[in-house]
This record gives structure tokens, sequence and C-alpha cells, in this order.
């Protein structure tokens, strides 16, 4: 057995399944070992960037993390934003990047990278493997360490001679670690807070925004009057009808302030405090009051839901949340807006649909609301700002949950970063309908040019942020990929195409050209 069929059959054993790849001559005897180690499944992506973002979407529904499989240093940056939303979320990824034989490495031929300090500024973990030997325990550590609570990046250099030479051995699995619990003094002082008659603010993140911790949270402020907003991003929001919902923190700097107006008392369950998205000249970073108080009831490394489930039994011991209910809505009518093609989707959306959202500026005022009382669902959001994220994940969310339907919401603009992930979608016969929203620019720079101050009446900055001249035709550039498409510029004809496209088996999109 030689190095690279050791870490295979070592991450297969350590519950890593799946193989999302882009590789090249030094990561050779890992793809070899795919036809040794048939159970893990090997997805090739035609960018690395797809590759990184499907195994972040992957990890995100499967709970358990996948392999990104990338080409020495050019092929981890290449992924490397994806890779960064991925800490963001606190996905588990484990980050395989094959590297020139350990002898090779001196003569620095062109592909030669320093491809740990690029790994390590993920500020996850990082190991080099230094023999075939030792390479399957490295895989181990690699898998248990991506899944260290909150989930990081976990990235194993694999030289190829390391793959190549015999003497590989397989490893047993490393116990994995456990959410730190949250000390019941500390529950008992947050109870106090919100027993104590001040406004107060219960942000939530992370495993929070799940089932159980919006139950306990919606038991919380059902008996104490606490307002609660979740994180701007979440990882995973689960959905819907017959679940509480709350609001999200708003992205737009103006608006997230007026949402944390007039509070004493910050509480953060699973969330960080909240600050603007970038700087703005002459606006403070931190967005709540000046004079709030924050504590933390469990941050992100702690068992929030327990922590939230305890807190719900000393506030609210025989209290219930309250539930959302689905809203009987009539389909819009008319030429597609910024507003009425988040009506056809709320309208629409199938039952336990997984939704990748990446519609930037054409979703941030509108879905949230539409999506609150539709059918339960998952939400998936672009949380590290990296833009190309949401093709990608769409992708390894329809591997990890084949038996749910996948649809994804996506901005035109962050559509070309990775488009690529079409052709993965229609090679995997992959469940996923994208409704690629067009207003045919970078519509949030336009927006941003003027939150910084940065004002022009000239037309040379905005064909900066202009996608037309020529315009982008995505029905053509999805059918060359593989993915039949359509185009919609009415809400009818949208709410037409969508049904048809939930319906039916595969990928398809929908061009929403919005006027």
């Amino acid at each position: 057995m030689n190095g690279a069929q050791s870490v295979m059959q070592t991450l297969l054993d350590s519950g890593v399944e799946v193989c999302f790849a882009n590789p090249g001559t030094s990561e050779m005897h890992f793809v070899a070992a795919l036809d040794t180690v048939p159970r893990m499944r090997g997805v090739l992506g035609l960018f690395e960037g797809v590759v990184t973002g499907a195994a972040d979407g992957y990890a995100r529904v499967a709970g358990k993390p996948a392999v990104a499989l990338l080409h020495l240093g050019p092929g981890l940056a290449n992924g490397y934003a994806n890779l960064h939303n991925a800490r963001r979320a606190a996905t588990p990824v484990v980050d395989l990047v094959g590297d020139h034989a350990t002898y090779h490495q001196r003569y620095d031929t062109p592909l030669n990278t320093d491809i740990r300090s690029i790994a390590g500024t993920l500020r996850g973990w990082v190991r080099c493997s230094q023999s075939s030997a030792g390479a399957g325990a490295d895989a181990a550590a690699a898998t248990a360490a991506a899944q260290d609570p909150p989930g990081r990046v976990a990235t194993l250099i694999l030289p190829a001679d390391v793959s190549w030479n015999e003497g590989g051995r397989v490893a047993e699995p490393v116990p994995l670690s456990s959410p730190s619990p949250v000390g019941d003094a500390t529950v008992a002082e947050i109870a106090s807070v919100l027993r104590g008659g001040e406004p107060a603010l219960l942000l939530i993140g992370g495993a929070a925004c799940h089932e159980a911790g919006l139950r306990a949270v919606g038991r919380i402020t059902a008996a104490t009057g606490v307002r609660v907003l979740l994180e701007t991003w979440p990882a995973r929001l689960e959905a819907g009808a017959g679940l509480p919902a709350f609001e999200r923190l708003a992205y737009a700097n103006e608006k997230a302030v007026r949402q944390l107006a007039g509070i004493s008392h910050l509480v953060l369950a699973g969330a960080k405090a909240p600050v603007s998205f970038f700087a703005y000249p002459g606006i403070r970073s931190e967005q709540a009051p000046e004079n709030a108080e924050t504590h933390v009831l469990a941050d992100t490394a702690n068992d929030v839901v327990a922590a939230l489930e305890a807190l719900a039994e000393i506030v609210a011991p025989r209290g219930g949340p309250a539930l959302t209910e689905t809203a009987g809505r009539e389909l819009p009518s008319g030429r597609l807006t910024g507003r009425n093609w988040a009506e056809v989707i709320g309208a629409l959306l199938p039952e336990g649909a997984i939704v990748s959202d990446e519609s930037m500026t054409s979703g941030f005022f509108n879905l949230q609301g539409v999506l609150a009382a539709a059918p339960r669902h998952d939400l998936l959001t672009l949380t590290g700002g990296a833009i190309g994220q949401g093709l990608p994940v769409a992708v390894g969310a329809a591997i990890g949950a084949p038996d749910r339907p996948v649809v994804g919401l996506q901005a035109d603009g962050a559509a070309m970063y990775t488009i690529q992930a079409l052709w993965t979608q229609a090679r995997e016969s992959l469940d996923v309908t994208t409704v690629l929203l067009n207003n045919r620019a970078y519509a949030v720079l336009r927006w941003e040019l003027e939150n910084v101050g940065a004002r022009t009446s000239g037309s040379r900055a905005g064909r900066l942020f202009d996608l037309s001249e020529p315009d982008l035709d995505f029905v053509r550039i999805s059918e060359g990929l593989g993915v039949p498409a359509a185009r919609a510029t009415t809400a009818e004809e949208l709410a037409r195409e969508f049904a048809r496209a939930v319906a039916e088996p595969g990928p398809h999109l929908i061009e929403a050209v919005l006027s």
C-alpha cells in the first residue's frame, strides 16, 4: 500500500465519503487511489473555487467533512476565497494539497510555492506529511482537527513521493472533541440580565440557528420580551413554517445600528459582537450603542444549544415558542422587479428545500420576509462575503442531501466567479434549480460607492460596475455547460419556469431578468 492509498482509506474510515477535486500531476497517486477505495466518491470541479465551495456546502448539510483536493500552491490560491467562506461558516473541511516530491522542492520549479504559509492564513490546522508510513495518521488527525468545535479548515500537504512510496499504513480515526459546556453560573447571570427590566437584545448564531436552538430562543423571548436577532450570515439557518422566525442583523450598517438602538444589554449566543462589514468615514465600527453592556452566554466553541435550553428552563420553565405558519400567498404579476421575484420563490418553494442564497442586492431587502413563512427549508448564506460561493455551495448541498431539492438564488456578477459549477451539476445529475438574478450590474458596489462617500457623477467609474455592453447571456452559458435553461422577464414566466424546474429531476437554470 502506498501513502496515497493509506490516506484515502483512513479518510473513509474517519467518515469522509466525498472528494471534490481539481487535481494535477502531484496528486495523481491520490487520484489513482479512488479505484482502490471505491466507496470514496470523486467529484470533479472545473475550477478550484468550485471544489472548495462544494466541500463547504456538503459539510454544512451533511454535518461531516468532505475533502477538497487541490494542486499545489496555485490550486490552493485559486480555491482560497471559498475556503475563507468555509472558515467564517465554521465548516469542517479537509483541504488536501499535493506538493512536489520532497527531493524535488530544492530546484524551485515553476509551480513551487510556500503552501504552508498560504494555508496558515486560514487560521486552521496545517500539517505536511513527512513519510508514507505516517501519512495515514496525518489524515486521521486532519479529519479530527476539521471537526474541532466549532469546525475549521484542516490542510494536509502531501508531497508526491509520500503519496507514491510504499509503506503506507491505515490509521484509526481520532476521537472527536465535543463543544464545551456553559457553566450554570453563566446561565444564571444571563437569566438575571433578561429579568432585570432593562432593554436587552439576544444575538444568536452557529448551531443556535438550528431547530432546537430556535425553539429555545422562542421560549426565552416569549417569557422575557427580550428582542432577538440572528447573525447576518448564518452558515445554516433552519427556517419556515413550524419554527420560530427572527429577523437577521442587517448587512447595511445604518439599518443594523437602528436594529440595535436603545438596548442596555447585548447577549451573545454563538455569535460575535456586531461590527460593520466595512469601515465608513466618520462612523463607528461597533454597531451596538456605546453604553450597552455585552454578555457572552456561549461563544462559538461552546454548546450553545444546551446553554439556550438551560436558560429557557430558568426563565420559561413551562412556556412554548411562537411558531410561524405557512402564509397563503397570491402569485405576483407583471415585469420582474427586485421585490416580486422573491415573492414568487416564497410562494412556490418546495417543502424541505435547501436554499443556497447569493442573491446579493436583489435579496438583501426582500427575501428574508417571504422565506420566513415559506414551507420548511434550510438556508445557506454567504458567510465570509467572498462572492462566488452560491453555485458551488449548491453543488455540495445536493451531494450532501441527495433526497432534498436544492434551490440556488444567484446574483449575476457573483455567478461569473464560479459559473463552472453548473458543469458539475450537469455531470453529477444534481437536483439543483438555479434562479439567476440578472440586473446587469455589480449593484452592491454602486450602493457602496455612496456609502463610503466616494460620490461621482462621471461615467468612467460607473463602467466598473456595469455588466452590460455586452450583456451576459446566461441561458446560452448554462446550456453550454450542460444545464437546461430558460429566461423569465415577468413574474408569471418565473412562476411557470420555477414550478416546472423543481418538479423535474436534475439541474435547471432560470435567468430572471430584473427591470
